[in-house]
């Protein structure tokens, strides 16, 4: 069972890493790309009634950041947050099925 988990939570990981690490732009044309993105996601997640709360709020703060202002920071917490909601649509069709896997027979 601790394979399957480490399997499905690995990949949610390296998807979070990868936006954190992505190089930050700092154009506003960037910004409203990585949103859009990000917000396209986040969708896609709600309509698998799995959306995150942690997407939210990354959202938030990108749509924050902006505002003041500071693209480059708000260009990498949009692109984080479409991460996040990526992770989430992974978590939910992977484990549309793999509850089985668990249930006690």
């Amino acid at each position: 069972m601790r394979n399957g988990m480490l399997k499905t939570a690995l990949p949610l990981l390296l998807l979070i890493a990868s936006a954190t690490s992505a190089r930050a732009e700092g154009s506003e044309a960037d910004f409203k790309t990585a949103y859009a993105a990000a917000e396209a996601a986040n969708k896609e997640a709600g309509a698998l009634r799995n959306q995150w709360t942690t997407t939210a709020a990354t959202l938030a703060e990108a749509k924050k950041s902006a505002d003041a202002g500071e693209f480059g920071k708000a260009t990498a917490s949009a692109r984080e947050a479409e991460a996040l909601a990526k992770a989430s649509i992974f978590q939910a069709t992977s484990e549309k099925e793999r509850w089985k896997d668990m249930e006690i027979r």
